[in-house]
């Protein structure tokens, strides 16, 4: 595998931006009424926090904690799903890597499988919570691997 060109930091930077725009916009269109419902519902209930009790304040704030770490797992879910399901496609790569060239594969080239692309899509949870370190990594690795790529044994390379 020494003839192996292994995508770069920068490289996959740039696809990671193109992939978070079009995330991005499918998310508006799902999560958008949902924080525009929360807005309302708070805005209304904020009126009346002069008549409110103590508990019932509380409540209303918890309500909408709750629902903000529901729009907060409805996006991570909806990201590692789109990741997931088109790095174990036919196309081994998101649109982003797509338009660069770039491919997802295992450390022998072939295609992953859904179950490894999901591994890896959830490493990068990790990879990102530890201030970004975890995606650094891929600029100093010799197969450019982010710790993601590590964990998953796999590989971002150029076509």
């Amino acid at each position: 595998m020494s003839s192996t060109n292994y995508a770069g930091f920068w490289l996959r930077f740039v696809a990671y931006v193109i992939d978070y725009i079009i995330i991005y916009v499918v998310q508006s269109f799902l999560i958008l009424p949902i924080l525009g419902v929360m807005g309302i519902t708070v805005a209304t209930q904020a009126q009346n926090m002069d008549a409110m009790s103590e508990a019932e304040i509380f409540a209303m704030v918890g309500a909408f904690i709750a629902a903000m770490g529901t729009v907060i797992l409805i996006s991570t879910a909806l990201s590692v799903l789109y990741y997931s399901l088109m790095e174990a496609s036919k196309y081994q790569a998101t649109l982003g890597k797509l338009a660069l060239g770039l491919k997802v594969t295992d450390t022998n080239g072939n295609k992953i499988d859904f179950v490894k692309a999901l591994i890896r899509n959830l490493g990068k949870i990790l990879s990102a919570f530890i201030l970004m370190i975890g995606y650094i990594m891929a600029g100093f690795t010799d197969k450019k691997q982010a710790l993601h790529d590590i964990i998953a044994s796999t590989l971002v390379v150029k076509k």
